[in-house]
């Protein structure tokens, strides 16, 4: 045994695979076995006696290779688990029979649903309510020719299965030993802008398995701009585009994230960014003191805009039900001059009368958000809004609960991620440096690449390249990569899926695990070919 264990070391130390023999002596005989040895031992049978059977010999087993990285795994020895035709997944509890499905579909195994027997080579999906624990967390644990993946919540479960499948199809077998995983940030995701370009449902739906197979959580979808309004409406017709998806389209979308365990977060953003709305409804134009059209921005102190935006919210609440809403607020342009009072004295005499003599259009912007606010949140929905629409000082604060999606330190008057952090406010991370694909590349950006994220970006990187102090650290809730189609034209929905590959990739291994990658960027894209 301690010549079998020995010879097991060196096949580890080499490299060797999970689930290889130990190397053979000359003569033919497993190594460490007493045919591959000279002379007689201590341990040697008496002479006449049978030779025992050769025993094989298993090196300690490796974690698998996944993105993103299982944080932890206990290595054993054993020849690990490899799906094979007549397996079954079995699940321990009817609520798992998606995600038993799913993974007996993808790996060519039998579904054989609720089962309290066991057959070798079983894969085994249970629910262990764990209390207390991360509803996301999993182990995995292969021993014995059999699979067990467990969890507090059907997530964790659906998140073990991911890596059990990559892991199968990048080596073809499960190490032996158990696997405890989960993520550092409870928010991952990536935002799609379908406003200025239309995606097709396939496209998007297809980027949806991908983000479920990445441990993705959120897909966003920015639906509403200047160009264009690109989902069906039932409230407002007159404003969508005649590209667009339907809303059975869109539901089929949902649902799929959902069986992934993906929420998708809508965003209808207002203020600005309304054109679309304002092309069929003139008379809702934000004008300055001159009579001058200001693109894309809404009057606010006209009650019929409020009415018509409050449709809308309350229209998609039905279609999206996820948890999460995101309500834009970004770039309103009556907030971009020197003097918004002198600039739209309209404005400037509705938040006086609204909220008294010294309120500021600042203040009635930031009373428009609490507004929107109210409308989703009767909703139950959990809301966010894009870090240039909250305001410093004034007579109006932005609600408590509105989550400050950070994007960028570009926009006149941005304040420093740290002001939000120490008002105590949670912080997403849309960091524009590292995090935006903008098609065409206007205005300054440049398509980010997964090894800048992989090497220099981490979530407390919320603006420029600098991190927040690490006892932030908590309140910064996770992040989302985005792609923004400014210039819609610039790429294909080829190129685009192409371009955010490995972005994607290197985001969410920044986003599950907290510690420094262990994988140079080199060795990381080429595990990026071996698992997908």
């Amino acid at each position: 045994m301690v010549v079998a264990l020995a010879a097991g070391a060196v096949v580890a130390a080499s490299g060797v695979g999970v689930g290889l023999w130990a190397t053979s002596d000359d003569d033919g005989g497993p190594a460490g076995s007493a045919a591959s040895r000279s002379g007689d031992t201590a341990d040697s049978p008496p002479s006449g006696e049978p030779e025992p059977s050769p025993t094989r010999s298993y090196p300690l087993s490796r974690a698998p290779r996944t993105i993103p990285a299982v944080r932890d795994h206990s290595a054993e020895r054993g020849p690990g688990w490899r799906p094979e035709r007549g397996h079954r997944v079995v699940v321990g509890d009817p609520a798992l029979a998606d995600e038993g499905r799913l993974i007996a579909g993808e790996l060519g195994l039998t579904y054989a649903g609720k089962k309290d027997d066991e057959r070798a080579g079983d894969l085994r999906l249970e629910l262990n309510k764990g209390k207390g624990a991360n509803p996301e967390s999993y182990t995995m644990t292969v021993r014995g020719g059999r699979v067990t993946v467990s969890a507090p919540a059907e997530a964790g479960v659906f998140y073990g299965t991911r890596t059990l499948k990559q892991q199968i199809r990048g080596a073809e077998t499960a190490p032996e030993g158990v696997v405890r995983d989960e993520p550092a940030k409870q928010r991952r995701g990536m935002m799609l802008d379908i406003a200025r370009k239309h995606f097709t449902a396939g496209w998007i739906e297809d980027r949806v398995r991908e983000l479920g197979d990445l441990k993705f959580n959120e897909l966003g979808l920015h639906f509403s701009d200047d160009q264009s309004f690109r989902i069906e409406s039932d409230s407002h017709p007159e404003i969508v585009a005649d590209q667009h998806l339907t809303k059975a389209q869109v539901k089929r979308i949902v649902d799929l994230a959902a069986s992934r365990h993906i929420t998708v977060v809508p965003e209808i953003d207002s203020p600005g960014h309304l054109g679309a709305v304002i092309a069929a409804h003139p008379g809702l134009q934000l004008r300055d003191t001159g009579g001058g059209a200001v693109r894309g921005a809404i009057d606010i102190s006209d009650p019929e805009s409020a009415e018509i935006v409050d449709d809308l919210l309350n229209e998609y609440a039905e279609l999206f039900p996820g948890s999460q809403w995101h309500l834009g607020a970004d770039e309103y342009q009556a907030l971009v001059v020197s003097d918004p009072e002198a600039s739209f004295p309209g404005l400037a005499a509705a938040a006086r009368k609204k909220h008294g003599s010294g309120a500021t259009v600042e203040d009635l912007a930031t009373s428009w958000l609490n507004d929107r606010a109210d409308t989703v949140r009767a909703h139950g929905r959990t809301l966010r809004a894009w870090n240039d629409g909250f305001f410093e000082g004034g007579s109006v604060r932005a609600a408590k609960d509105i989550q400050v999606a950070y994007w960028t330190g570009k926009e006149i008057g941005a304040r420093q991620p740290a002001d939000y952090l120490g008002e105590g406010r949670e912080v997403l991370n849309y960091n524009d440096e590292f995090l935006y694909y903008v098609l065409g590349e206007p205005n300054d950006f440049v398509y980010p690449t997964g090894e800048r994220i992989y090497e220099q970006w981490t979530p407390r990187v919320l603006r420029g390249t600098t991190a927040v102090p690490s006892r932030y650290d908590g309140q910064i809730l996770g992040g989302s990569f985005a792609v923004w189609c400014d210039l819609s034209g610039a790429q294909s929905e080829d190129q685009v899926a192409a371009g955010i590959r490995m972005p994607l990739r290197a985001t969410v291994q920044k986003l599950w695990d907290p510690a420094g990658p262990a994988l140079s960027w080199a060795e990381f894209r080429s595990l990026a070919d071996e698992v997908d």
